[in-house]
């Protein structure tokens, strides 16, 4: 059986999942990213302006927080994936 992804929310009680981030008063005061591998964590209100540096398991994809993405994951802004591109070949 799968469970539906209304049955797999955070509870309301829990509040979001975010993580705790050592250089995030350094990070808002001189503007440098913060690098981070949670793309789980939450997008907080007070994490607007900033600009984070996600793992995307393989290199750190730039993001910079607009109040638009507040409430979303960090991972859902770095894609895992790349862009399918048609190469055509040499022998017709």
């Amino acid at each position: 059986m799968r469970w539906s992804l209304p049955c797999l929310s955070r509870s309301a009680w829990k509040g979001p999942y975010f993580t705790t981030f050592p250089n995030f008063r350094e990070a808002f005061s001189s503007n440098t990213p913060i690098y981070t591998q949670a793309r789980a964590c939450a997008i907080l209100p007070n994490f607007v302006g900033l600009k984070f540096m996600v793992h995307n398991g393989k290199q750190y994809i730039p993001v910079n927080v607009t109040p638009e993405m507040v409430g979303h994951k960090l991972g859902e802004f770095a894609a895992t994936r790349k862009k399918f591109t048609y190469k055509p070949s040499k022998n017709k």
